[in-house]
């Protein structure tokens, strides 16, 4: 009978930093101290509570909890079943984790594992360690609410490896319980917050053009199957956060945010309810997208960032990853936003299979161009990692292209495809591109956009984190 359940991130120690794993889809060591809340563990958290489990939010990543500290405390709450989100480069730690927790555990709990990684391989984890399911999808809501009440019916599955049994409506999850998943945790390390204290949504699972063929969540949300709330639960989130929890800006993850019909009346009614005075919202966008009076109409209803992936300058590159855009969208979506009054974040890869030093070099000068011209706030650089169960890697695999299959070797420290471009070389570029941005013309400009002491903190900020990142692709401390 399962009566409690722990929602576990277990301490990741290592040199290389502390592990960004919650709520993201690339996975990295970071120096940064940045902490995503984990939106669809939550709301497991919420609905299993609802129904009068015990629930322990376990965190301990982002309570900074040593593995001692943590160990001890899973002791002591002893709960019928823990649950772990996993990722490639951290399987085998997790598997590791579960083994010692079956060994020293006295109580037995049923422990299960969930993630885009073991989506893909279910088996490895049941072969590689003792835990009990492995949870296949991203709807962990569903999923684990599913698998307890069929446990508690004692029709517990003789499959290890667990599907859902049955469609689900979104709109029928409760609002998330903030407090029981101590949001406050995450609402102030996070560099795409300029007002604070804030927290995130995911209106839709997940983008719903998903089909890149880098990314690790279309193994857990193929574009077909995209599906969104309702506009009214939307709503209720972003009322709750505000009105409940004085939060002042709100990051929503959706791997692309709806658009169209939901997102029109999404803004009307941030407008008409007064949210766009109280609130500022960010959230992910493709190139090409929207119209400037969309934009506009986004900026009116307290819209501030977007985030978007350039990935590269090179239109066979992004043919290569299905990217389903062009180049020259970047450019001038660019200038769309910014004319909305909105603050754009970029995205580059570095380290494709099919480019050359030449190919990578034009996608460091049009970034740098962005930024020279004032069309972009941010920026985000990271290595090519092909994910097992997405089609980059089914691709590298079928062309012979991996260079290693040591997982812990795919934490976006060193390069893992074969590339015209050196491994050393693709860490320096990713590090150029960082450099590149911060030329003179563009300090100048956030220098005079300053408006309040909040842009102020927030500049310093991102300053401050934007140094710590470039340690994440530095050549050293990779042990």
């Amino acid at each position: 009978m399962v009566k409690s359940i722990s929602i576990s991130y277990p301490p990741l120690e290592s040199k290389k930093g502390t592990p960004f794993l919650s709520q993201n889809r690339q996975f990295q060591w970071t120096n940064t101290g940045n902490v995503i809340y984990p939106i669809i563990p939550a709301y497991a958290a919420t609905l299993l509570k609802s129904k009068g489990l015990k629930i322990f939010w376990d965190d301990a990543i982002a309570q900074n909890l040593t593995y001692k500290e943590w160990f001890k405390q899973l002791q002591k709450n002893k709960p019928d079943l823990i649950t772990i989100e996993t990722k490639t480069p951290v399987v085998k730690k997790h598997w590791q984790i579960i083994n010692q927790i079956k060994k020293e555990c006295k109580w037995k709990p049923i422990v299960v594992l969930m993630g885009d990684h073991v989506t893909a391989l279910p088996e490895e984890s049941i072969k590689n360690s003792k835990v009990d399911f492995v949870l296949v999808g991203g709807n962990y809501d569903f999923l684990l609410d599913e698998l307890i009440e069929l446990i508690n019916q004692n029709k517990t599955p003789k499959d290890k490896i667990f599907k859902l049994q049955k469609n689900h409506d979104l709109n029928s999850l409760p609002i998330i319980d903030r407090q029981l998943t101590q949001w406050q945790l995450y609402a102030y390390n996070n560099t795409n917050y300029k007002y604070k204290p804030g927290s995130y949504i995911m209106s839709g699972r997940d983008c719903w053009w998903g089909q890149c063929t880098f990314c690790s969540w279309t193994t857990l949300f193929p574009g077909k199957n995209f599906r969104h709330f309702s506009v009214e639960h939307t709503l209720n989130e972003i009322e709750n956060l505000v009105y409940n929890f004085g939060v002042k800006e709100i990051f929503d993850d959706s791997g692309t945010l709806p658009i169209g019909p939901w997102l029109k009346e999404l803004c009307q009614a941030l407008i008409s309810r007064g949210l766009n005075k109280k609130v500022k919202i960010g959230c992910n966008m493709r190139f090409g997208a929207l119209s400037s009076s969309e934009y506009k109409l986004m900026h009116q209803a307290g819209f501030r960032f977007i985030l978007y992936g350039l990935e590269s300058a090179n239109q066979s590159t992004l043919d290569f990853i299905n990217k389903n855009e062009k180049t020259s969208d970047a450019v001038k979506t660019l200038k769309i936003a910014k004319a909305a009054k909105l603050e754009p974040h970029i995205t580059a890869i570095i380290g494709y299979p099919n480019e050359t030093l030449e190919d990578a070099q034009k996608t460091l000068n049009l970034a740098r161009q962005i930024f020279k011209d004032g069309l972009a706030d941010s920026l985000q650089a990271t290595i090519l990692i092909p994910y097992p169960g997405t089609p980059l890697f089914k691709y590298c695999q079928k062309n012979n292209l991996l260079l290693t299959n040591n997982w812990d070797d795919f934490d976006m420290r060193q390069p893992v495809i074969k590339s015209p471009i050196s491994p050393p070389d693709q860490l320096k570029l990713v590090q150029n591109l960082f450099k590149g941005i911060l030329t003179p013309k563009f300090i100048f400009k956030k220098i005079i956009s300053i408006r309040s002491i909040k842009d102020i903190q927030h500049l310093f900020n991102y300053a401050f984190k934007y140094f710590k990142k470039l340690k994440d692709f530095s050549k050293n401390d990779n042990s």
